[in-house]
């Protein structure tokens, strides 16, 4: 029999958290990635684009997907096939690296991409059935216990991955070091997938029957999207955040620049941030409640570690700021699922989420923005613009209620 914040539920919820951090942070769009990007090509919008093509591929579909998941009582049959999908993905490029890499660096990049496209693309539908499933198995005070709990131990993950990655990076000749970390972390990837698929689910009472076409749900979707004044201020806010974007992947290839960048400096640039992670998630967000306030520190974290990024030269200067890149990301994260949640009736909470989802995931083709930027200016240009977008989210968060 069903029940609600169950151990066991948040147990699962725990270890797919781990597991997906343990297997992604080896693709760390702050750290691994601009560096794999640039092992194969020297182009900085590249390196922007391959930070979209990592998440970007969800907005697509995630209309899409929460038109169909009104209808649906359960939505984890569905989930696992996404996460069978994006684990094939995941696999498939580190067999590109390994099979082609150096032979053909183009046809290597052209891969690399399909991959992350492939896996972001399937994430589309998975962001629309997990959020719902969350909704459906914890209560609103748990919820935001279970999702910090995870945070926690996804930074753990991140934290021995950073460790491994290292060791891999440093002994390991590229490309070859991010093939072994690809395929070997894709089978780890689906320990989590597993865990999380076999979560109790119970059927959704109130159900809302579908329209009869796509382009009518979506017409129907954005008006409750202009009557919804809540949603429309969550919406842009929440966008903003993402400003941290403009600059987030090209930190580490700045660092490069400042100094010799060792496999075990990347590996603990990653574990220092996923410190800030854990810090925010056991001492902070786990303990709050109060979304609208999570959002505001979030962004003032996200400002503070641009500050640093301005003068940082060292590497314990970049360690702070990879320490207040954690602090953040984890508070944007929480506080932005579950102010939908708060504001968001049950038989149109798909709609509300992959309104929120789909329109502020726009923001994760900022790097491809900031890749032009930093082609045309410098870092301490494109530094003032992230501080000054964020700063504009800290102003607006005001119109939230908590």
């Amino acid at each position: 029999m069903f029940q609600i914040d169950n151990p066991k539920s948040n147990l699962k919820n725990v270890l797919h958290g781990f597991f997906l951090a343990v297997a992604v942070s080896v693709a760390e769009p702050s750290t691994i990635l601009p560096l794999l990007v640039h092992h194969f090509s020297d182009s900085v919008i590249l390196v922007g684009l391959f930070a979209s093509l990592l998440k970007g591929g969800a907005i697509i579909v995630q209309m899409w997907a929460a038109f169909y998941a009104q209808e649906y009582k359960r939505v984890i049959p569905y989930l696992r096939i996404v996460f069978f999908f994006r684990w094939f993905s995941w696999f498939l490029i580190g067999l590109a690296i390994y099979f082609v890499g150096d032979n053909n660096k183009n046809l290597t990049l052209l891969l690399i991409g399909i991959g992350f496209f492939g896996f972001s693309f399937t994430a589309g539908f998975g962001a629309i059935y997990f959020k719902e499933l969350i909704a459906k198995v914890f209560s609103k005070n748990y919820r935001g216990r279970t999702m910090a709990n995870r945070q926690i131990w996804t930074a753990i993950g991140s934290i021995l991955s950073g460790g491994v990655a290292g060791y891999v990076l440093e002994n390991y000749t590229a490309p070859l070091n991010y093939a072994y970390l690809f395929m070997v972390s894709s089978f780890l990837m689906a320990i989590g997938f597993i865990a999380f698929g076999t979560i109790d689910e119970p059927e959704k009472k109130e159900i809302r029957k579908k329209e009869k076409s796509f382009f009518e749900f979506l017409k129907n979707s954005f008006q409750i999207l202009k009557k919804d004044t809540k949603l429309k201020n969550q919406i842009i806010i929440i966008l903003l955040g993402f400003s941290y974007l403009l600059s987030y992947p090209f930190v580490i290839l700045k660092a490069n620049n400042s100094f010799h960048l060792t496999g075990w400096m990347l590996g603990g640039f990653i574990t220092i941030q996923m410190i800030g992670s854990i810090i925010g998630s056991f001492f902070i967000w786990r303990k709050m409640n109060n979304y609208h306030l999570m959002l505001q520190l979030s962004f003032i974290f996200a400002i503070i570690s641009f500050i640093f990024a301005l003068f940082a030269n060292t590497p314990l200067f970049y360690g702070i700021v990879f320490l207040f890149f954690g602090l953040a990301m984890d508070g944007f994260s929480i506080s932005g699922m579950n102010l939908v949640f708060e504001i968001a009736p049950e038989d149109k909470r798909p709609i509300y989420t992959a309104l929120q989802s789909n329109i502020t995931s726009l923001g994760l083709f900022f790097p491809i923005l900031g890749g032009f930027i930093l082609k045309y200016t410098n870092y301490e240009v494109l530094y003032f613009i992230t501080i000054f977008m964020i700063s504009i989210g800290l102003f607006q968060t005001k119109k939230l209620k908590s």
